[in-house]
């Protein structure tokens, strides 16, 4: 099952997102055949990181946040709300769209 989360930074956490930003990514890496997408969110600028969308298929909910309960960002105490819904995916990626 596909689950999403949803996760914004704390305010005024930039400096700690880019401090543990390799730790992080390596983190998602190692889940790369089930992931389904990733990324961070942005502010309205597009350019300034505020939070991160994931999409990652796990076996069910407690498979899921046990997952983020080790995932770098979170350990590293960034995330101010943090929100995971299961997921069904009905509509297919369009051709062209980036990966």
């Amino acid at each position: 099952m596909i689950f999403i989360f949803h996760l914004t930074d704390k305010p005024d956490s930039g400096q700690l997102r880019a401090s543990v930003r390799p730790e992080h990514k390596a983190y998602l890496g190692l889940q790369a055949e089930r992931m389904a997408f990733a990324g961070p969110l942005t502010s309205d600028d597009g350019a300034t990181m505020i939070g991160s969308l994931l999409a990652i298929d796990f076996a069910d909910r407690a498979a899921a946040e046990s997952w983020l309960a080790d995932e770098p960002f979170t350990k590293a105490g960034l995330y101010g709300e943090v929100k995971i819904h299961a997921f069904n995916n009905l509509w297919p990626q369009k051709v062209g769209f980036p990966a």
